[in-house]
């Protein structure tokens, strides 16, 4: 109850939407951690790395703590963060084969979680190599349609290695091969076309 006083009511409003930003920052510096881990601290020859920070600038993540993750991420100053990717196959509900990609710094943990995951909602673990089979390993670039017309993500993606690009609701997708995805995001931003 708030009586007269307006941050009485005001705080358990801040509360909610502090708790919300807390997350999303969270899952935003360890995305900068781990690219600076993968390839170095200099942003201009990272392309991962400079996606992740201008993720957290669009969502207001402070300067200082976008520096401080990639510091750790790179290993400089001492501190250092162990990430590790792990591969999860498993059965959803009716049997649809899932894969599962953690990054995680305690493995047990992310296995207990995964199992846990799976099994509140129908799910199962399945053995390595029972579901991957049915996958391939694909990069995904969503474009918005806002200045840009299909012919010209068409030539500026395709010229790069692009597969195939789709159209959707807000713009189109880029499909290629996961390695390919940076040469065709440099090639996309060479052109003048943004991405997300």
């Amino acid at each position: 109850m708030s009586g007269h006083s307006k941050w009485a009511t005001t705080k358990h409003k801040k509360a909610v939407v502090d708790a919300r930003r807390a997350k999303s920052w969270a899952k935003l510096i360890k995305n900068i951690e781990v690219a600076a881990k993968l390839g170095g601290a200099d942003l201009q020859g990272n392309p991962t790395l400079f996606d992740a920070v201008l993720k957290a600038k669009k969502t207001s993540v402070p300067k200082d703590n976008i520096d401080r993750a990639i510091k750790r991420g790179a290993g400089i100053g001492g501190e250092s963060v162990e990430y590790s990717s792990i591969m999860y196959e498993g059965y959803g509900p009716n049997g649809v084969a899932l894969m599962i990609e953690c990054l995680t710094d305690n493995k047990n943990r992310a296995a207990a979680e995964v199992r846990t995951a799976l099994s509140r909602n129908g799910g199962t673990l399945a053995d390595p190599g029972s579901v991957a089979y049915n996958f391939s390993r694909k990069g995904v670039i969503v474009v918005s349609e806002e200045g840009t017309t299909e012919d010209d993500v068409m030539l500026a993606a395709l010229e790069a290695g692009a597969e195939e690009i789709e159209p959707h609701a807000q713009g189109f997708e880029v499909i290629t091969e996961a390695s390919d995805v940076v040469a065709v995001r440099s090639a996309l931003v060479d052109a003048g076309i943004e991405y997300e």
